[in-house]
């Protein structure tokens, strides 16, 4: 039996965090001795995840991440467990749509826009609020390598995704100094959000990227885990393209 790690004092919020890149990054952060809270909107999932995780040291609040309502017990839910809010990691996000964007419903880009865009802006205001805004801290934002390229079929996730970007941009300027904040854009990572990228082809998906495989959670959570930390403190307004090497093939005929 492992020993759990000493607390580290430092307390994370990550939205859409039961499962994929954002529990990876919940892993992440916990083996370093941080308190998590854990959203999602699945109670169930969420509680499974919150047990595997450790219930010492995470809680779990469900909920939709566009729904202001959640967003601010998701906050005073982890000062009233942990009295302090840390870390923001914007990981919540949808990509209901799958097609030209000529042909784009303008109802899901603004469903997608609400829970990728609106909701990261929502979770930002209200830790800033809370706790960082007089005790400073560090906010990740889960972006994507769609949102810094073109992406054929997931244009609104990518436009999205973009917006994002720019969002990290506005924060680190309003936030700074007291509060650092960056973007990590993954290319694909093997979750079951983006299962439809690669299922059934994925040796096809594979070959296209320099380091021979796809990404998983725990990559992410790897970046999340740095610019959490001291050693990122001069680092804000950054986007850090994890994307095993596949953004070099681009302009290659």
């Amino acid at each position: 039996m492992t020993t759990p790690p000493e607390l580290s004092g430092k307390v994370a919020l990550i939205t859409g965090a039961s499962r994929g890149i954002g529990y990876g990054v919940a892993e992440a952060l916990i083996a370093r001795g941080d308190r998590v809270c854990i959203t999602g909107r699945n109670e169930d999932t969420l509680k499974e995840a919150v047990e595997a995780l450790g219930a010492d040291r995470v809680i779990g609040v469900a909920g939709k991440a566009h729904d202001e309502a959640h967003q601010a017990v998701a906050v005073e839910r982890t000062m009233q467990a942990f009295g302090r809010v840390d870390y923001l990691v914007n990981n919540a996000g949808t990509n209901p749509v799958f097609g030209p964007i000529a042909d784009l419903d303008l109802n899901v880009a603004r469903k997608v826009f609400e829970t990728n865009v609106v909701s990261a802006l929502g979770f930002a205001q209200r830790t800033w609020h809370a706790w960082q805004k007089d005790n400073g801290g560090a906010i990740v934002n889960i972006a994507s390598l769609a949102g810094v390229s073109a992406s054929p079929f997931i244009g609104a996730y990518g436009i999205s995704k973009a917006a994002m970007v720019n969002l990290t941009l506005q924060l680190a300027h309003e936030f700074a100094p007291g509060v650092r904040v960056n973007s990590i854009a993954p290319a694909v990572v093997k979750t079951k959000f983006a299962q439809a990228l690669y299922e059934g082809r994925e040796e096809e998906v594979v070959a296209s990227y320099p380091l021979g495989r796809l990404g998983v959670p725990s990559d992410i959570g790897g970046a999340a885990a740095f610019l959490t930390s001291q050693q990122s403190d001069w680092i804000t307004g950054q986007t850090l393209v994890i994307d095993g090497g596949i953004f070099l093939n681009a302009g290659v005929g």
